[in-house]
């Protein structure tokens, strides 16, 4: 489970390592935080999120992963039944996240242990920071995940993002009440100011 903002190459170094150690039948994908995009932390839909996960892995030939979009409930002591809700029956959870392990652990399930893989680089906030200044990025996610961005013109929109006065707004720490919207990215055709 991730948000995967945007898939990256330690996303994918993480589902090859619990392909060999643990050996899933099948491996649903958990695209958290699904109802947010179009902000700097969480620029992508969670269908674009879902295309990079598919792209990536049927590149890598996997078979048997289903991702899943999963909304967030912000109330803790009810989001395990949450998941449980949108998903077919599962038995182990795969998560680096302190709060989802321990909600897991505490309703009965497996959670192992997992590794972080080059974690200073194959983090999605480093990635965005990258595309946002106009540093090079393209080798810290999969090769479909690239292509992909560049059909829908991520990094511009990650850009537009990181220099909008939301995004500064938020860089100071004045954050919006919960489930306060956020003025909505330009379409993609949709000249904007000063450009």
């Amino acid at each position: 489970m991730g948000r995967f903002q945007p898939f990256h190459n330690g996303h994918l170094e993480l589902i090859q390592h619990i392909d060999r150690t643990f050996h899933p039948d099948e491996l649903l994908v958990g695209i958290g935080s699904a109802q947010t995009s179009h902000t700097l932390r969480d620029p992508f839909t969670a269908g674009e999120r879902f295309e990079m996960i598919t792209r990536a892995l049927a590149a890598e030939r996997f078979e048997g992963y289903w991702p899943i979009p999963i909304p967030d409930l912000d109330r803790h002591a009810v989001w395990v039944a949450h998941v449980r809700s949108l998903l077919p029956r599962f038995e182990q959870v795969y998560s680096n996240d302190p709060l989802t392990v321990h909600l897991f652990q505490t309703a009965g399930y497996e959670v192992p242990r997992l590794p972080f893989f080059n974690r200073g680089q194959y983090e999605g906030t480093e990635v965005r920071r990258r595309m946002a200044q106009g540093e090079p990025w393209e080798a810290l996610v999969p090769v479909a995940v690239r292509v992909f961005l560049e059909e829908i013109n991520g990094v511009e929109r990650v850009r537009w993002l990181a220099g909008s006065p939301e995004a500064a707004r938020l860089a100071r720490g004045d954050h919006a009440p919960a489930g306060a919207p956020l003025r909505p990215a330009p379409s993609i055709d949709e000249p904007q100011k000063g450009k």
